[in-house]
């Protein structure tokens, strides 16, 4: 699956998206951050509601592929800046997690 599929089958606004054919591999559900690091599978999707400056931080430690920001939670300005100088992909949905997850099952 390729985050341009999630993208559209999410009906996601992009906050930033640098490699949009990349190649997802498995997936986390998850916002307890060292959990995040420590068991989500590199080249995954990461479903969150975290929106500070440390899902950038973890992004980059998991070697995440996409984060997904759920719920409409918009990231706030320092992780927007953080996320565009990393080259990292993220994407904003209003599904609540549960709903985001199936829908790109």
């Amino acid at each position: 699956m390729s985050i341009e599929s999630i993208i559209a089958d999410l009906g996601a606004r992009i906050i930033n998206l640098e490699e949009p054919e990349r190649e997802i591999s498995g997936g986390y559900c998850g916002d307890f951050l060292s959990n995040v690091i420590s068991k989500a599978p590199p080249d995954s999707v990461w479903f969150t509601v975290m929106n500070n400056q440390n899902v950038a931080a973890v992004q980059t430690l998991a070697d995440i592929a996409l984060t997904v920001l759920c719920e409409g939670v918009e990231p706030d300005e320092t992780l927007k800046a953080r996320v565009k100088d990393k080259g990292l992909n993220m994407i904003v949905t209003d599904l609540p997690v549960y709903e985001a997850v199936k829908a790109i099952e």
